[in-house]
């Protein structure tokens, strides 16, 4: 079970105003309780910091305002010490503009890193179809592609069919842009041998140029797989592609399945916040009170991976992440107590996206803040306490990396450990149950009761061996009714649960009700 943290807003150590890795070091313990046994990490590596470390400058050093190489590596020991894992984040697509290499690209003199980038062979190229280009940014004659922002140039990982009339797209075997792939290897065994566990792999669809069905994509993240099973057998490999049976197929021992590829993921959370703030969908997620989602737009996508992957790798469906908004936008706590139990019963791997687990508050409004733009408000502070500055720094306000969320009533992970029934204790409930009952993890097998297009509630069994769980879910609004199979001899146990929940038998099935927003987590035994 992932716990990821953006190292910037998670805990400031030393009252700079910025997380940093003594502060993750000091609340592992935190993330242990809650229950979660392997941290992703944002990137933390050398950086200028115009995409919030998505713009690497050196790739061998930690960024001196999150600590040293040293303080790393100490991260690593103190999560094995509590059998805890930590990935880092691989940014193989493109540098920052300020790396070194980069630099050295962009002078008119032929030298190593010439074609270590992707450059046209005439600054006065107009747009390539499918590509952007910067103009004039130095005195060679030619235009970068960048990867995102213009302070992000691509790497060169070369191009599956290099156009015959651009003598400037190199193919995947061209010597320059083997040695670029030589080098994304190099920064792995770096790390791996610092004592890392793995990486996630930003934008990882996106390495190689006019691949279309990604074949020379894979090929690369397949040499980075065999790298990996022959030299670093326990290390993880995970993707931001969010198409799981490309990803499994290159390589990747598990694919985010998000808002990127796919609507699948939208449609359980998202689409209403979309429609309301970013205007790119226009209706109701499944998730959601006014009970008009269709939890097929989902399911039948994550049921099709899922066959196409099934022993060879996982699907990890997080509750958020840096690029969307937060998972409590327009939602209640008992609203989000809700989506926590269908993340913690579904056959996949289940990330919690620091703060989520509180409630934290997308803060809308808030001026970027390195490239964060509209994601700027879903990266705010952790908040540990009702202290000063929510407990995450000692600094004064006007120097911490962005603003808490001062509203009254602010959640925070003191008030809510010290309640029983808090949002807090019930995520922490639900993973402690997932991780107790094999036929709730990523393995038990699935069985859907009641999951159809436009209808509530949402009902699916979970079994492993002799284990059986009922999980009945109604994030609407309004009493909702379904029948299943279910005898009167198969009695239902509430292991943990929040409203109505009712089982009426009738012969071999059973129509049961469930209230609004409620939702239930029952144990199957067969009665005397």
């Amino acid at each position: 079970i992932f716990y990821q943290v953006y190292p910037q807003s998670f805990y400031d150590s030393n009252g700079d105003g910025i997380g940093d890795i003594p502060g993750l070091i000091e609340k592992l313990d935190y993330i242990q309780w809650l229950g979660c046994n392997a941290v992703w990490m944002n990137p933390c590596f050398d950086s200028p910091f115009n995409d919030a470390g998505y713009d690497v400058r050196d790739f061998y050093k930690v960024a001196p305002r999150y600590g040293t190489n040293a303080d790393l590596k100490r991260l690593f020991k103190e999560a094995h010490k509590r059998d805890m894992r930590v990935l880092l984040d691989l940014v193989p697509a493109h540098t920052s503009a300020d790396h070194p290499w980069f630099v050295q690209s962009c002078r008119p003199d032929k030298n190593k890193y010439t074609h270590w980038y992707l450059w046209t062979d005439s600054a006065w190229s107009w747009q390539k179809e499918g590509f952007s280009l910067i103009r004039g940014a130095s005195d060679r004659n030619g235009c970068y592609l960048p990867s995102f922002f213009a302070s992000q140039p691509a790497l060169n990982l070369g191009f599956a069919r290099p156009d015959p009339k651009q003598p400037w797209q190199l193919p995947v075997d061209h010597p320059d842009v083997k040695a670029v792939r030589r080098e994304i290897k190099s920064i792995l065994r770096f790390w791996l041998d610092a004592g890392a566990d793995g990486f996630r792999a930003d934008m990882a669809s996106s390495v190689v140029k006019n691949d279309p069905g990604w074949k020379e994509t894979s090929r690369f993240w397949r040499e980075v797989r065999d790298l990996l099973d022959k030299h670093y057998t326990e290390a993880a490999l995970l993707s931001e592609w969010s198409t799981p049976s490309a990803a499994i197929a290159a390589g990747f021992h598990a694919d985010f399945m998000i808002h990127i590829n796919d609507t699948a993921y939208d449609a359980l959370f998202r689409q209403e916040i979309w429609r309301n703030h970013w205007t790119r969908r226009n209706a109701p997620s499944f998730f959601d009170k006014q009970g008009k989602g269709d939890i097929t737009a989902f399911l039948k996508p994550f049921l099709n991976y899922q066959a196409k992957i099934r022993r060879k790798g996982h699907i990890c469906v997080p509750s958020g992440n840096h690029d969307i908004s937060r998972l409590a936008y327009g939602r209640s706590s008992r609203e989000l107590e809700l989506a926590f139990a269908f993340l913690m019963t579904l056959p996949a791997l289940p990330l919690v996206y620091y703060g989520d687990e509180i409630g934290m508050k997308y803060l809308r409004h808030l001026h970027s803040k390195e490239g964060g733009y509209e994601r700027t408000g879903s990266r705010t502070p952790m908040q540990w306490t009702g202290g000063k500055n929510a407990g995450f720094s000692t600094a004064p306000k006007n120097k911490l990396y962005l603003p808490v969320d001062s509203a009254p009533g602010a959640p925070n992970v003191e008030k809510q450990s010290r309640k029983n029934d808090s949002l807090l204790n019930r995520v922490r409930q639900l993973i402690q149950l997932r991780r107790s009952a094999p036929a709730l993890g990523r393995d038990g097998k699935l069985t859907l009761l009641c999951a159809e297009r436009g209808k509530y509630p949402l009902v699916y069994l979970r079994r492993a061996g002799r284990q059986r769980y009922l999980v009945v879910l109604n994030p609407s609004g309004q009493d909702q009714t379904a029948t299943v199979i279910l005898t009167a001899k198969e009695k239902p146990k509430k292991l943990i649960g929040r409203g109505r929940i009712d089982f009426l038998p009738h012969g071999r099935r059973t129509n049961l009700i469930a209230g609004p927003s409620g939702y239930g987590i029952f144990q199957i035994s067969d009665g005397d």
